[in-house]
């Protein structure tokens, strides 16, 4: 699924001005399988770009098209399907169930589509070195606990995009390229690309693109 943006403005930022460099009111395509980051200080847009391209927010003048489909005329019984089969997300509040285990968060995303045993969901959690809170509730972890249990979430289905708002923002540069790593890695394995908004640190990564708002 390509992602096409022409001339998006969303109408909270319109009284804005934006740079040339801006995505805001200009006209690009993003292909599947890129690897893009999406750099901007506080304020400008990060979090409203992902509500919107998650069919959040719908308040934009433009047009943004998934393929050939205006988001805007997509209902939401197809949201839905999008949600579980094409764009998965790491929102910058996580939106973790704190009262349920690490295992009960993932298991609730993963068994909509049967994308992994539960050994393979462990095994990603060794990756990230958090292996030991398998079976602790979520609502007691660290934040930075917490953002690595998210990015195994949204691992946790099968995806064109995978889009995360400022995922690291928690993690010391260790554990960023712990989880950087296991994010290329599942995004290669599937032929996906994925966007992460940043606040201007790159991780030393080789993007496929940056964009600015």
């Amino acid at each position: 699924m390509d992602i096409h943006f022409n001339k998006v403005i969303p109408i909270p930022l319109a009284g804005i001005q934006h740079s040339d460099k801006s995505i805001w009111g200009n006209s690009f395509s993003l292909k599947k399988g890129e690897k893009v980051m999406l750099n901007a200080s506080s304020g400008k847009g990060k979090t409203t770009f992902t509500h919107t391209l998650a069919g959040i927010r719908k308040d934009f003048n433009g047009s943004i098209r998934f393929d050939q489909v205006e988001i805007n005329s997509i209902p939401p019984e197809d949201w839905a399907i999008i949600r579980r089969l094409q764009m998965s997300f790491v929102f910058q509040d996580l939106q973790l169930f704190p009262q349920l285990t690490v295992e009960e968060n993932l298991q609730l995303k993963n068994q909509l589509t049967d994308t992994f045993t539960s050994s393979e969901l462990f095994q990603m959690l060794e990756a990230l070195e958090i292996e030991d809170k398998w079976d602790v509730p979520c609502g007691i972890l660290s934040m930075g606990q917490q953002q690595r249990v998210a990015i195994v979430r949204a691992l946790s289905q099968p995806f064109d995009w995978l889009l995360m708002d400022e995922p690291f923002s928690h993690l010391d540069e260790a554990n960023t390229q712990r989880s950087l790593a296991l994010i290329n890695r599942r995004a290669n394995q599937i032929n996906a690309g994925f966007i992460l908004t940043t606040l201007g640190e790159n991780h030393s990564f080789d993007f496929d693109r940056e964009l600015n708002l």
